[in-house]
């Protein structure tokens, strides 16, 4: 598996020890940024991570930022990207299970570090459940991105 992580400034502490533990796991893991804990602007790091995800088909992201809301919002505006805010493991395992989300986003003051460790390990382990129901739901999504949808 192939992951892209990225974080801004906020973020950056969390990304470093999350990228530590995905490469002591074997993980394959490339590091969209930022390097350092310097002032740095969001979308810049979910637009890497995202178009990283949409470029290598299967591969998974993960962005973090103080309250991870710039980043799902940044990251969302690619087409093809399904970004997750996630503060509990049981909610990075549902969102993979039955919405297929393609990049995880933590939001780094609301988690603890361990806490962080075990939402990426819920959301890289748990695959899509391929289930009709959510299936029909994310093509009603990817026609969103595309046209006006009416409910």
């Amino acid at each position: 598996m192939q992951v892209y992580i990225g974080s801004d400034h906020g973020g950056f502490n969390q990304k470093q020890l999350l990228l530590a533990d995905l490469q002591l796991e074997g993980v394959e893991v490339t590091d969209c940024g930022t390097y350092s804990s310097e002032s740095t602007d969001y979308p810049d790091f979910a637009l890497a991570v995202s178009q990283a995800v949409t470029a290598n088909k299967g591969s998974l992201g993960i962005l973090l930022c103080r309250s991870g809301e710039g980043m799902e919002m940044a990251a969302n505006k690619v087409p093809k990207i399904r970004a997750a805010l996630v503060w509990k493991p049981e909610v990075a395992a549902e969102t993979r299970r039955d919405n297929d989300a393609n990049v995880l986003v933590i939001p780094s003051d609301f988690v603890s570090d361990e806490e962080s460790r075990k939402i990426a390990r819920s959301f890289l382990t748990t695959e899509f459940s391929g289930e009709e129901r959510h299936i029909k739901r994310l093509e009603k999504l990817h026609r969103i991105e595309h046209t006006t949808y009416e409910v």
